[in-house]
C-alpha cells in the first residue's frame, strides 16, 4: 500500500510543469491525473511515474484498466 503522505505529494510529471497535476487513486492500483487523464500504475506498492507509462494508458477508460501486476 502506498502511504497517504506520498500520495499527497505526488504529481503528474507532465502537468506539474503547467498546472497542478493532482492525482487521484483509482482501484487502489492506479494514479489518474485530474488535468490530463494520464494513468500511472502502482506496482509492488511503487508508483511508476514515467511519462511514457502515463501516455500508454491515457486513452484507456478507468473501468478497463488492468491489474498493474499483470502487465
Amino acid at each position: 500500500m502506498v502511504s497517504q503522505d506520498l500520495l499527497e505529494i505526488l504529481r503528474c510529471p507532465v502537468c506539474v510543469q503547467e498546472g497542478k497535476g493532482e492525482l487521484e487513486l483509482v482501484k487502489g492500483q492506479w494514479l489518474v491525473c485530474r488535468d490530463c487523464g494520464r494513468k500511472y500504475p502502482i506496482r509492488d506498492d511503487i508508483p511508476v511515474m514515467l511519462i511514457e507509462e502515463g501516455d500508454k494508458w491515457k486513452d484507456t477508460p478507468v473501468d478497463d484498466l488492468p491489474d498493474p501486476a499483470a502487465v
